[in-house]
């Protein structure tokens, strides 16, 4: 379980340190935290949607999804303020590392013609972010007690300062980038 934070320790921290120079153990980026985000616009005409997105969510992550509400009303999309419009899980510590761990070895690789992740999604800030197009792909999601094919947003957060840094954390972490 505690796998990949026993790989940062021996393996990962000590390769960033002699690549990019670091003169403290501090200066070595390292993961702060991990956002699954899902958007559910049809929650607007049926509340019930939340609750099947909550539940997928709790599934895949172990944790309550925490409910988010719309900040603007916006009458092109009839979407008044204070509306339940999303939900996202915010993963830190022990079990940041271990949905990580099950992220890049268990799910991406179940991605029909999965060829790595694509590594335009820094933003330029040492974050990395990526769309999953279907809830599927963890295994603790079962088929038949789905209702619609959802998908979600993964922000990895990291201490890194360039996209460079984290790119190479992330790379020492296990993430499968396309080549």
């Amino acid at each position: 379980m505690a796998r990949l934070k026993e790989l940062y320790a021996k393996d990962v921290a000590p390769a960033l340190m002699k690549k990019f120079g670091y003169s403290s153990v501090m200066q070595i980026p390292k993961m702060e935290k991990i956002v699954l985000n899902v958007g559910a616009g049809e929650a607007r005409e049926n509340p019930k949607v939340m609750d099947a997105i909550v539940g997928d969510l709790g599934k895949i992550t172990g944790q309550k999804a925490v409910l988010c509400k719309a900040r603007k009303s916006v009458a092109n999309f009839k979407l008044r303020e204070g509306m339940i419009i999303g939900a996202k899980v915010t993963l830190r510590g022990e079990q940041m590392y271990e949905f990580m761990d099950r992220l890049f070895n268990v799910a991406l690789p179940r991605v029909r013609d999965f060829r790595g992740i694509n590594a335009n999604g820094f933003d330029g800030r040492g974050n990395y972010n990526m769309g999953i197009k279907e809830q599927l792909i963890f295994p603790e999601i079962e088929y038949d007690k789905i209702d619609k094919v959802r998908g979600m947003d993964i922000t990895f957060v990291t201490t890194a300062k360039t996209d460079e840094e984290s790119r190479e954390l992330l790379t020492l972490m296990g993430a499968p980038f396309e080549k």
